[in-house]
């Protein structure tokens, strides 16, 4: 396999994502289009079209002119008929489109998977899907089938095939495929309803980090919201963790002593700084010894007031910027030992621990 096809691959992964978190405004012509050419290959008559301004906005306003029934609605989306119609149009245009990967193709397509399909998935993930989640957490799979089926990891998968790996597909695969691609180029998410179809505009800001090796990325923004749509919805986001505005915004040491989220709780501590929380809380130190899984580094133990203790540690790995980040580990209170403490966060001994040459 050339460098060329993988260079290749990896420019169609980063233009499906900068589509995937584009803040653009939608194209809502050609979004109407496709969608309509959807409603056609399933049977169904093109849909009215109800805008939204942000996924919060589909859960409350309703299109004019029309008297929803409860089952109409889109937290009701489980209920709807047309969802599971085009979801299973999808996997049957994947599987003619996977039987044109001949054995010569099968190198490609593999690499395409893990280098292109993958990765665009986990960012997905990591990204608008969990902040569309924060309005729309579905209650079950038939829900969340019809969020997967929007997102852009198996549209680039097919779209690398053909324009890096060379596979052909065939016209009237190529035109169902295009239907799909186009509505994800163009809008924000979106509701199938039998008569009326919700579709919501793009947010008017993302911002991201860099998640892994692949061109991933994860929400994150240390000084406002991670995503904002233009009617004012947001989602904050501490280095991929969906978190309160609180926690971005406002961090203090009473809000994180009340908070009952273990993950939130750590996120504001991280956003204030381990040794900021440590003083502000006023925690009683226990005792420190050298780091011997991490050279050079100190273990810190601290009694919390929750009956619990908190290791204070350094990152055996450096991060992006070249620095090895402090966090702090939650660990029994009968823990007196910091590498004691250490050791039992890895399933070791005090002994075993000592013996390690470097963690992670």
């Amino acid at each position: 396999m050339s460098a060329l096809v993988q260079r290749e691959a990896a420019a169609i992964r980063e233009e499906w994502l900068g589509l995937a978190l584009s803040a653009l405004p939608a194209d809502r012509p050609a979004a109407q289009a496709a969608i309509s050419e959807l409603y056609r290959l399933i049977g169904q008559a093109p849909p009215r079209f109800h805008w939204v301004s942000s996924p919060a906005a589909a859960l409350v306003t309703a299109p004019p002119g029309t008297r929803p029934r409860p089952s109409d609605a889109v937290e009701n989306l489980s209920g709807w008929p047309l969802p599971p119609l085009l979801t299973s149009a999808m996997r049957e245009l994947c599987r003619e489109l996977d039987a044109r990967v001949r054995w010569v193709h099968q190198p490609m397509d593999q690499m395409i998977r893990r280098r292109v399909r993958g990765p665009l998935s986990r960012s997905a993930d990591r990204s608008l899907r969990m902040a569309l989640w924060s309005a729309h957490h579905p209650r079950d799979h038939p829900a969340n089938t019809w969020y997967g089926t929007q997102c852009v990891s198996w549209i680039a998968h097919y779209d690398a095939l053909r324009r890096a790996a060379g596979v052909v597909f065939t016209p009237e695969q190529t035109r169902r495929f295009e239907a799909w691609a186009t509505v994800a180029r163009s809008c924000g998410w979106w509701w199938p309803g039998e008569e009326v179809c919700v579709v919501s505009e793009r947010p008017v800001e993302v911002r991201t980090e860099p998640g892994g090796d692949d061109g991933e990325v994860r929400l994150h923004c240390a000084d406002g919201p991670a995503v904002r749509y233009a009617d004012g919805w947001d989602v904050h986001a501490w280095h991929g963790t969906r978190v309160p505005a609180w926690v971005i915004t406002d961090p203090g040491v009473r809000r994180i002593e009340q908070e009952a989220n273990v993950e939130v709780r750590r996120c504001a501590i991280e956003r204030i700084g381990w040794e900021a929380y440590i003083e502000g809380a006023g925690l009683r130190p226990i005792a420190s010894a050298p780091d011997p899984g991490n050279p050079g580094s100190e273990l810190r133990l601290f009694a919390m007031r929750r009956g619990s203790r908190v290791l204070l540690a350094v990152n055996g790995s450096l991060e992006r910027d070249g620095r090895r980040r402090r966090y702090g580990l939650v660990v029994p209170d009968f823990l007196d030992d910091p590498i004691a403490a250490a050791g039992w966060t890895y399933g070791l001994s005090a002994e075993q621990y000592s013996l390690l040459v470097r963690r992670t």
